[in-house]
Formats: C-alpha cells, structure tokens, sequence
C-alpha cells in the first residue's frame, strides 16, 4: 500500500523526545496509525474505486470518518452540492477543484490518472490526528491537534501536494526510497506550491515557495513545514526541533530514517526547482513546471536518482524550448546550484541515449 504524509515522521519523533506528555501520547498515536495504515489493506474495502468520468469531467466526493480510522466513512458531499456547515469538508471540496483545474487547465491533464479519476477525500480521520495523506485511493485528512496543527483541509499546498503524489503515482511511479523517493516527495512539494501560486495568481517572484503555510498554530516557531526558496528555514522550534532539509548536495543526509530521508533531501530537487524558477520568472508552471511536468509524464522512471532527474529536465527543457535556450540553460543553472552540474555537450548527447516512457526520442 502506498502512503504519503505530507508531516514527516523526524517531526513526530521531535514531538515524542521534547514534548509534554499529551504532546508525546498524540505524537506516538499519530505515528503509530500511519504505520499501521501502511499496511492494513482491508482499510479501503468500502471504497467504490477511482470511476473514470468522460474528459474534462470533475467528480469530487467527500466522506466524513467521524474522527474513526474506517474509511472511507459516510458520504456527505458529491460534485455539485452546495457548501454546508463543515468547513472541512468545504476546504476538502473547493481544495479537490482547484487541484483538478490546475492540472486540466494548464497541462489538460484529466483529474489525476489523466482519465478522469474521481477525487475522494475523507475527512474527521481519527482524533487529533496531525497529518493529511494520499493512499494511492484516496485523500485522507486529519483535523489536527490544535497544539501544533491545525485542520489539514486548511492549506491547499497540502491539498495540492497529497494529490500531486496521485499523478506520480500514475506516471513515473518514482520509487519511495532513497533520491527517487525524495524526487517523488520533491515533485508533490513543487507542484503543491504552483498550485497556491496558480489559485494565488502569483508570479514566482511574488510567491513565498513554502509549503504548509498555515498549519502551525500560532504556539510553533515557524512558517511551514518546508521552503522551495531557502531550505532549512522552514521552522525551528524548541519541541519539533529546526527544519533538517539540505539545500545542496555536499549536505545531503544519509539515514535508514524516513525511507532514506525523503521529506529531508527532497529539500534539494525543490531548491534547484526554484532556482530555475527564479531565473525564468513569470508564472512558475508556465515554463519551469512545464519543464517537469513533461520530464515526470514522458522521462522519469521508477528509479530515477538527482543526477538523472538533472539530465532528464535539462532535455525536457531542449525538446520543449530549444537546444541553448534560455530555459535550458536555466535548468542547467538550477541543478548547478545545488551541486550537480550537467553540461551542454552533455545534456545534448543525453537526446542519442536517454528516450523517454514511451519511445519517444528526448530532443526529438
């Protein structure tokens, strides 16, 4: 069973050594059921299934667990329906449209398999429980503590990041392990913020590339839970401890941890993302997340590690703008940024060697 947090595990453990001990019981009680979650199968019986809709269609459905771990729980909004009185089961709702929107509108993809999946999301998951995931089913999203977090439908980069890793999950399919698992990590945070940008009409230089903005109660000592600009910066508090992120390769974290430091050195594909944005400036998904888009859709492969993600968007990059182009060599100076240079004679000889999913010849 897949299952994506958008809170990472090295918080929670923050939590359990520092907290009080209501902070400590709620910290071992959330990692204790997303544990589990990974592998109680039986846990989405009751789910009718991702039902195909004609193009262009949107279907949203909303559950209420009941603060319950039984999902998908009682239907309480379809597509169409008004807004009642839970507001997270509205912020579920809207949150679902604009993600839908986002991909159909700018890069006609239909809903997150590109076929029309229905998006389900079940709301009131469990009690206090801090975190909001996708499940390779569907969205899950806890209410929070009101310690630490508030309710997980709050913040749409949350939203947009959880759902991003449905897309993943139906085109590269990177591998949650290692610098594929941070890659996947790396495109949900990425696509999550262009997300908020796009709802935002933000341009990149307007944008404030954090991710989770909104979820710490005012009690925390920070922002979000990451930032694509500077990470690192996100938080530093004196119980979840200070954002471990890297933001380039010579500090890049070896640990058995997370699945090899996921939601850690993802910290590091997210800073050369920026940094291309940042040079191209506009509307980020225009050009640069165009540029991933296509590298995730038609390049990646399960497998994939940073230096080949760096390769592969470079000629994503060619193929869409030109060989030298500006954006090109953006790309180029993104990844430089971090520490993994890829030079042009290299990224051009990549168009004889490196093909995409579908036979298709990058550079082509």
């Amino acid at each position: 069973m897949k299952f994506y947090g958008i809170v990472p595990p090295h918080i929670f453990k923050e939590i359990a050594q520092r907290g009080s001990m209501s902070q400590k019981e709620c910290a071992f009680n959330t990692l204790a059921v997303s544990e589990q979650f990974r592998g109680r199968r039986s846990a989405l019986a009751g789910i009718a299934g991702l039902a195909a809709v004609p193009t262009g269609g949107k279907r949203r459905t909303i559950y209420d667990a009941k603060n319950r771990f039984q999902l998908p729980g009682r239907l309480v909004r379809g597509e169409g329906d008004r807004d009642g009185k839970d507001a997270a089961v509205n912020e579920a709702y809207a949150g679902a449209g604009v993600v839908y929107d986002f991909y159909e509108n700018v890069y006609a993809r239909n809903s997150l398999d590109g076929r029309g999946a229905r998006l389900d999301g079940s709301v009131h998951y469990g009690r206090d429980y801090d975190n909001a995931f996708w499940n390779g089913h569907q969205m899950v999203y806890g209410d929070g503590d009101g310690e630490f977090f508030g309710r997980f439908t709050g913040a749409l980069d949350v939203i947009g990041h959880e759902l991003t890793h449905g897309v993943v999950q139906f085109e590269a399919d990177l591998a949650y392990q290692d610098q594929s698992g941070a890659l996947n990590e790396s495109f949900a945070d990425i696509f999550g913020s262009l997300i908020k940008q796009y709802a935002n009409k933000q341009k990149a230089g307007d944008a404030d590339w954090l991710v989770g903005e909104g979820l710490f109660t005012s009690k925390v000592k920070g922002r979000a839970l990451r930032s694509l600009k500077n990470p690192g910066t996100a938080y530093d508090d004196p119980i979840l401890g200070r954002d471990p992120q890297p933001a380039h390769m010579r500090d890049y974290v070896r640990t058995s941890d997370d699945n090899g430091g996921v939601h850690i050195n993802s910290g590091i594909p997210n800073k050369a993302f920026y940094e291309t944005a940042a040079r191209l400036g506009g509307y980020a998904w225009q050009k640069t997340g165009r540029i991933w888009y296509v590298a995730l859709t038609e390049k990646l492969s399960e497998e994939t590690n940073f230096e080949q993600a760096a390769r592969l968007t470079v000629a994503a990059a060619q193929e869409l703008f030109g060989v030298k182009s500006p954006e090109q060599e953006a790309v180029q100076e993104g990844w430089a940024g971090v520490g993994i240079r890829i030079k042009t004679n290299e990224s051009s000889s990549q168009t004889n060697r490196w093909t995409s999913r579908s036979g298709k010849r990058v550079g082509a």
